[in-house]
């Protein structure tokens, strides 16, 4: 009954394994009333990939996935409410696994061995494999093909909350601040801007030089490499920076340190006619006006760009009350297809891609 699987690669790096095997649990799944009614055997096999470095040498539970807690969520969903389809139960296993945090794919097998075949049979067992790029997934491990729209434009989220749920009736602008400094710093920010361009709902339309600046507040970090994208989105506030914050997580984004270094961050400076505050999300973005790393590209790409709300006005004059010196152009135009950018001795490959200039 041992789940044999591939080995998942992210960043170059192949993940650790936890394997949960023989999960076996009394469930009411199937598409016979009999099933439903007197309820069968279902075993499920988990492999959650992980890197379990940090809890290896700490020594520390809390560094690591327990795996206690895994097989709990899976027990729960075997037991929980019915499915007609194997493979539906093993696709809220593979989400109730990757709700963890730390838990970057997950394997999984769901045997249904007292199946009502009308031959002999050993086992009937369905395998999956997920990870946070599948889509499809909520709360904030959502990519952001998982915030695109429904073929109906005037349909709402299914959640509204307030104004940031709101669709736009038609296409607005949006800008989007784009950094980081952990990693292969320019090939993460193409592909960032790559996958914004794929979800449902945004359209990639320009960006700005590539910049470099000096890190602001947090402890003694590399400097960042930041840019700004222009793009037309029909989605809600909220479903966009679900996206930016999708596409974070695939890149690897921690937020544990306050102002720490990262992998990437996406920012939504504005979005036209949107103005507000909640919890979660503030319109425009109340610090874009006081940072040289936003305002320098986001001039780049629009000199006649308007940073709407109180502490606005046109990005031109924004930039006559910051250190402009703080920041340096290093690519321009960027990205340039596949030609290497001129970044000197700390240079990184520069991976293929269309040119969004």
């Amino acid at each position: 009954m041992t789940l044999s699987v591939g080995a998942y690669v992210k960043g170059g790096v192949e993940l650790d394994q936890i394997a949960v095997e023989g999960i076996r649990v009394t469930g009411y799944h199937g598409v016979l009333a009999t099933e439903r009614e007197s309820g069968q055997l279902f075993i499920a096999d988990i492999v959650a990939h992980v890197s379990t470095q940090a809890a290896a040498t700490t020594d520390q539970l809390a560094r690591t996935v327990n795996y206690s807690d895994l097989a709990d969520a899976v027990a729960e969903v075997l037991a929980g409410d019915p499915s007609d389809l194997l493979e539906t139960v093993a696709e809220h296993c593979a989400r109730a696994v990757l709700e963890f945090e730390g838990v970057e794919c997950v394997d999984v097998a769901i045997h249904k061995p007292q199946a009502p075949l009308h031959v002999e049979f050993a086992d009937v067992i369905v395998r999956i494999r997920r990870d946070l790029r599948s889509g499809t997934l909520w709360a904030d491990k959502r990519i952001g093909s998982s915030a695109g729209m429904s073929d109906d434009p005037l349909e709402q989220p299914a959640i509204f909350r307030d104004a940031f749920d709101e669709r736009p009736f038609q296409p607005v602008t949006a800008w989007i601040a784009l950094g980081g400094n952990l990693g292969e710093v320019e090939r993460t920010l193409r592909a960032a801007v790559r996958e914004l361009d794929r979800v449902s709902g945004i359209h990639v339309v320009a960006t700005s030089a590539l910049v470099k600046s000096a890190p602001v507040g947090g402890p003694e970090q590399p400097d960042y490499l930041n840019a700004v994208v222009q793009i037309e989105t029909a989605l809600a506030p909220r479903e966009l920076l679900a996206a930016c914050q999708g596409v974070e997580v695939v890149h690897g984004r921690e937020r544990s340190v306050v102002n720490g270094p990262r992998t990437l961050d996406l920012d939504i400076i504005s979005i036209a006619g949107v103005t507000g505050e909640s919890a979660d999300l503030v319109l425009p973005h109340p610090r874009a006006h006081e940072r040289a790393f936003v305002l320098v590209p986001l001039g780049d790409v629009d000199a006649d760009a308007v940073l709407p709300g109180a502490n606005g006005g046109a990005v031109s004059d924004l930039l006559a009350r910051v250190d402009v010196e703080s920041v340096s152009v290093v690519a321009k135009p960027w990205p340039s297809g596949a030609e290497p950018t001129p970044l000197g001795t700390d240079a990184v490959p520069v991976v293929d891609g269309p040119d969004f200039t």
